[in-house]
């Protein structure tokens, strides 16, 4: 039978008082049971950090290892090299940058790397409006004023601003992007902007009432949400931002603030610079552990969907949803990440 390794965060009590919190090692994504009951093994994990760490050492005979966006472990090119018997990588969730899918392709006869499509697209969206609702309005530091137990409005009030008639842009109008698109446009913004490759048809830019950049330097430089003043949202990965450059724009005021969910690397140690780094008013900081994608709701959807994922590949049909295939026999086999492989090869 199949050995299945899993590595989730520990939860604690938490996830003791709450079994809903299905992505920790004490619920372990409510498979243990179903995986056993079949006569297979599943070792569970949240120690993942060097050599000697459990997921390293039962890496070496696994056949299924699944992790996750929020507590990645790192599938190297090195790593793969020592899982031997390894076939498939799955992420609970979305995103599987923390795998050499280069080296999976080329591993064992080519290792499939699939995710749970869709599970928290909706979670990270709402996520993403929140947050800038939270940076232009200035809310961090009034609350933690109230917590103080002062009251001095005008210090709260100097950098609110409305978020009507602000220039809104996204960077990438996937999933996530098209419905942060959507949920902006009540607020009746100036314009909703993005840029990406591969644009939305005609009559969903008119539906959602936003326009396609040709270049990414011009997203920049017409969005308040990248110019000198500007605010950056950062829930895609922790790696894409220099984090040193962000923390001194904004102690500078280039940036009025910066937040999102996503660190490199994960968790994110103490001294982090992102942690504490402020605007020259004392505010700007929105940042929070990787939870936007993790809410409940998104817990149980990609719980869901992993399960069906070690359905189909238990059973031999291999009949996967096409949406969740990352790399498959060897090839990548969805244009994101392909194009993300050409674009790399283009730029040496």
């Amino acid at each position: 039978m199949v050995k299945v390794l899993l590595v989730l965060y520990d939860g604690g009590q938490h996830a003791k008082d709450v079994p809903g919190l299905l992505g920790t090692t004490e619920n372990e994504l409510g498979i243990r049971k179903w995986l056993e009951d079949q006569g297979h093994t599943l070792v569970t994990t949240s120690d993942k950090e060097g050599e000697n760490s459990t997921f390293d050492k039962e890496l070496v005979d696994a056949e299924v290892i699944i992790t996750t966006p929020f507590h990645p472990g790192y599938l190297t090119a090195e790593r793969l090299a020592k899982a031997k018997n390894l076939k498939i990588a799955i992420t609970a969730g979305i995103g599987s940058d923390h795998v050499d899918l280069n080296a999976a392709n080329k591993t064992n006869g080519g290792i499939t790397v699939a995710e749970v499509t869709g599970s928290n697209v909706v979670s990270v969206a709402e996520h993403v409006v929140m947050t800038i609702l939270l940076l232009i309005r200035n809310f961090v530091p009034a609350h933690e004023q109230i917590e103080r137990g002062e009251w001095d409005v005008a210090a709260a009030a100097k950098q609110e601003y409305d978020l009507e008639g602000k220039v809104v842009g996204t960077v990438a109008v996937g999933r996530i992007g098209e419905r942060v698109l959507r949920r902006l446009k009540p607020f009746d913004c100036k314009e909703l902007l993005y840029y990406d490759y591969q644009p939305l048809s005609a009559e969903k830019e008119k539906e959602i009432g936003c326009r396609r950049v040709d270049k990414l330097e011009d997203l920049l430089a017409q969005c308040d949400v990248m110019k000198k003043g500007s605010y950056l949202i950062n829930t895609a990965r922790g790696a894409i931002v220099v984090k040193e450059d962000v923390a001194d724009a904004l102690k500078s005021g280039h940036l009025a603030g910066y937040g999102g969910d996503v660190w490199f690397p994960q968790p994110a140690p103490g001294d982090h610079v992102l942690r504490t780094a402020k605007n020259p008013f004392g505010g700007g900081n929105a940042m929070v552990p990787h939870m936007s994608g993790t809410s409940l709701d998104a817990q149980k959807r990609y719980a869901d969907g992993t399960k069906a994922i070690l359905e189909s590949y238990f059973s031999g049909r291999h009949d996967y949803r096409p949406e969740d295939l990352i790399v498959y026999k060897g090839d990548y086999a969805t244009k994101a990440y392909g194009e993300r492989k050409e674009s790399r090869q283009t730029n040496v």
